[in-house]
């Protein structure tokens, strides 16, 4: 399973590629607010960091980059997707799961422009973005736990239902919303291709108590060992 940081600050791409080795990166409009940039700069310093780093290309560190939210018409979906995708090679855009985002994204990816269909809450909405050939699909997971779902089956439905399919591997599904690790570990055993988390979900996924306890009985050891 590949991991995604969802993040548009640079400091954490940086550190989260040189720690836990990411396999790339989502964002969204919350997360270039957050990054305190305008769009333009957030996505552009993220672009100047993969050239940088010799990340070049989609299939090697994809960075999803969302269209302005306002936009209802296909239409202008599809201009202000090619306009972002100018901007660097890597980026794949993120498109809302609506009627007009379908379409959208339908039309981009013919024009060879990688979309990535967001804000996704149940298998049906799940299905006609791997019909047409999206590269990813965003189901989210924690905004449907907080309101007392279980999406452990929610998850598992959709791996099913692309395999059923053959759109299994071509389609890729990055479990979004992630807020613990048990939530990794649950679309890890649903056979979900990607998570995408903060920074802080992939560090709290490495504690445990026992791993501390076990280091004190380590340490202790080695500092009693006969040294002669």
């Amino acid at each position: 399973m590949k991991y995604f940081l969802d993040s548009a600050k640079l400091d954490e791409i940086k550190e989260a590629y040189s720690t836990f080795g990411i396999d790339g990166v989502t964002t969204n409009p919350r997360h270039i607010m957050l990054s305190g940039k305008p769009f333009l700069k957030a996505v552009g310093d993220i672009a100047d960091w993969i050239a940088k780093e010799g990340l070049e290309g989609k299939e090697r560190f994809p960075v999803s980059a969302e269209i302005n939210p306002h936009i209802e018409t296909t239409e202008e979906m599809v201009k202000a997707a090619r306009e972002i995708a100018s901007i660097c090679g890597n980026f794949v855009i993120k498109i809302p799961c609506t009627q007009a985002g379908i379409a959208a994204a339908r039309q981009l990816e013919k024009e060879g422009i990688r979309t990535n269909v967001t804000l996704v809450f149940s298998a049906a909405q799940a299905i006609l973005p791997a019909k047409n050939g999206s590269l990813f699909v965003s189901p989210f997971i924690a905004w449907k736990e907080e309101n007392g779902e279980d999406c452990r089956k929610y998850i598992k439905d959709i791996v099913d239902i692309y395999k059923n399919y053959g759109y299994y591997g071509k389609t890729e599904i990055i479990c979004a919303a992630i807020r613990t690790p048990k939530q990794i570990v649950d679309c890890a055993v649903a056979g979900a291709d990607i998570v995408t988390a903060g920074l802080a979900v992939y560090k709290d996924s490495m504690n445990h108590p026992f791993t501390v306890k076990g280091m004190g009985v380590f340490q202790d050891a080695w500092d009693n060992t006969a040294k002669e």
